[in-house]
């Protein structure tokens, strides 16, 4: 069989499974950001108990593997009366674990925003929320964007991970295939394309402006 022949047969699931890990993608990068900041600044939190829960979180989803974390959550939790369903605990898990990285990424921003910003906010009287919005959390988002744009590809790797609990996502449609045809080469191939195209001409262009964005609003272009 050609290689045109194969995608003419089989490329309507791969564009299935890829619109599947496009969404789930979304899915776990909305919940990863959210919990990104929201430990994040719990970590520069003055309060003890505050501190320790985001250290908790922290350190538990970036010291344990993603794939345990992703079984635990798919075949653990039912043993306890919680069943969730397959694209539910992929998501949740990818995010999860993106977001404990995430956290110290926002939390290392947020400390490298320039001493004499903090101070020049404190001079302005302004209330601490206020400060945050308005002086350092744009200040910090420009400092972590790079960084955040190799999270955000690590994050659409990870999700292949979730075709192991039957998400019907590319890398399973891929495997499947595979398992029909014994086509590893152009199957994997195929896939393996798909993924770069998300990253090097989806992702990367779209940080990259944001970076830019960013850039202007702060008055560095």
């Amino acid at each position: 069989m050609a290689y045109i022949s194969f995608i003419s047969e089989y490329g309507g699931r791969f564009i299935d499974g890829a619109l599947v890990t496009g969404l789930l993608f979304l899915c776990s990068l909305a919940l990863a950001t959210v919990l990104a900041h929201v430990f994040g600044l719990m970590l520069l939190s003055s309060q003890l108990a505050v501190k320790a829960a985001a250290v908790v979180y922290v350190e538990f989803f970036r010291g344990t593997s993603l794939l345990v974390q992703l079984f635990w959550l798919f075949f653990v939790l039912p043993l306890f009366g919680v069943t969730l369903d397959p694209f539910l605990t992929g998501f949740l898990a990818v995010g999860l674990n993106l977001g404990a990285y995430g956290a110290q990424l926002v939390r290392g921003a947020i400390q490298s925003v320039p001493r004499g910003q903090w101070e020049a906010s404190y001079a302005l009287s302004m209330p601490p929320a206020r400060r945050m919005r308005r002086i350092i959390i744009p200040q910090a988002l420009a400092i972590m964007l790079p960084a955040w744009g190799n999270l955000v590809i690590e994050l659409l790797k990870s999700t292949a991970l979730v075709a192991l609990i039957a998400v019907p996502d590319l890398m399973f449609e891929a495997r499947q295939l595979n398992n029909s045809t014994y086509l590893s080469t152009w199957t994997f191939g195929t896939a393996l394309v798909i993924y770069y195209i998300f990253a090097r001409f989806l992702i990367t262009p779209f940080m990259r402006l944001m970076e830019r964005v960013m850039a202007r609003r702060l008055g560095r272009t």
